[in-house]
């Protein structure tokens, strides 16, 4: 289950359970659309892939025991702020190739 990472790695910008601007690749590495966007150019620092909005999980439990209620997001905020030259030959290296094919 998603952890539901409460920030952006990158610039701190909250990012809580229900928005609809959290990024994730398919390590949960959370980024803002705007720093997926602007700054990685859909390069995960971290492991190369790309990303995709975040699933937003439903605040009600609409089926027994499955929501943000019975299962809360982490409040443990994740801060690795990007190295700009590391990046910039990572998108180099990756942003030609979609990221399903990398």
């Amino acid at each position: 289950m998603l952890e539901l990472r409460p920030t952006c790695e990158n610039c701190r910008k909250s990012l809580p359970p229900n928005s609809t601007e959290a990024m994730i690749c398919t390590y949960e590495c959370t980024f803002c659309r705007d720093c997926v966007e602007k700054i990685l150019h859909n390069v995960c620092p971290n492991c190369g892939g790309g990303f995709v909005p975040r699933p937003i999980r439903p605040k009600s439990a609409y089926l027994d025991g499955v929501s943000l209620e019975y299962q809360p997001a982490t409040h443990k905020e994740v801060y690795a702020p990007i190295d700009n030259e590391s990046q910039a030959k990572l998108i180099e290296k990756l942003a030609h190739i979609p990221p399903e094919k990398r």
